[in-house]
């Protein structure tokens, strides 16, 4: 018995010098979990921090990158406790014009624009549109159903109507879908097809499933076709459908369900 007593202890003392991994792994930047709280985005909090807002434990926080567990950590801004927000899912059909970021130095108008007036937490977009893109975009605040769709293992489709300054046969749509490398990066579409043609333009409709950097652009540029617009229609299985220019609505537990699968 006495034996078991000293080994339980000799045991349990090991233990405790042990590493909490399953804390360890939890921990983020205190930046990042203001944001995945749903209170504001990384950029904000970098600010809130610097001006001495931010506090963790009841202590103020002087460095963003403060590795924390926002589950565990009490974290104020002002005095006053950040708690997750409902989680919330909506789809916009972006406009034309509008850049996909929270603050832009430049002044530009902002995806963000759509949303003002509506009783929303901070949510992020998941992934973007470029300024002359439009269509569908989704925005967020739960970080890990949006990092689900924008893994690069998902393959998740995209479908994309691009209208371009060319009446193209179907030899050069066969050229498209042979890809190109540009910069050393092979450029590829899951399928292209025409829509429909006439005179000197045609819709193409064009599926990736992989999120390269203006991939649609940079492909066609290589055979010297002008993209006049390119418009987002379809995520997966989640079709922008008749959501009117610049309104947002939230997505239905079916259209999620439609994201999971």
């Amino acid at each position: 018995m006495a034996a078991q007593v000293a080994w339980h202890s000799f045991e349990s003392s090991i233990l405790a010098r042990q590493p909490d991994r399953r804390s360890a792994a939890t921990k983020v930047s205190l930046a990042r979990a203001l944001s995945k709280l749903g209170f504001c985005s990384r950029t904000q909090a970098e600010r809130l921090v610097a001006e001495g807002r931010v506090q963790v434990g009841g202590k103020t926080a002087r460095d963003a990158l403060l590795r924390i567990d926002p589950d565990r950590d009490r974290i104020t801004v002002d005095g006053e406790r950040v708690v997750a927000e409902r989680k919330v899912y909506l789809m916009l059909n972006k406009p034309r014009g509008l850049v996909t970021t929270r603050d832009d130095p430049e002044g530009r108008g902002t995806v963000y624009d759509c949303l003002e007036g509506l009783d929303l937490p901070f949510v992020s977009p998941v992934g973007r549109l470029d300024k002359a893109s439009e269509g569908l975009l989704l925005l967020s605040n739960d970080t890990r159903w949006a990092n689900g769709l924008l893994d690069p293992a998902s393959h998740v489709a995209k479908t994309y109507h691009v209208q371009i300054a060319a009446a193209p046969d179907e030899e050069m749509l066969e050229r498209f879908r042979q890809g190109a490398v540009v910069d050393g990066e092979l450029l590829t579409a899951s399928s292209i097809a025409l829509l429909r043609s006439g005179g000197r333009t045609a819709w193409l409709e064009i599926v990736l499933d992989e999120g390269r950097n203006r991939q649609i652009r940079r492909l066609l540029g290589v055979f010297d076709i002008e993209v006049l617009r390119l418009v987002r229609v379809a995520i997966d299985g989640l079709q922008l459908g008749e959501l009117a220019k610049g309104q947002a609505r939230h997505l239905t537990s079916e259209e999620l369900a439609i994201l999971a699968t």
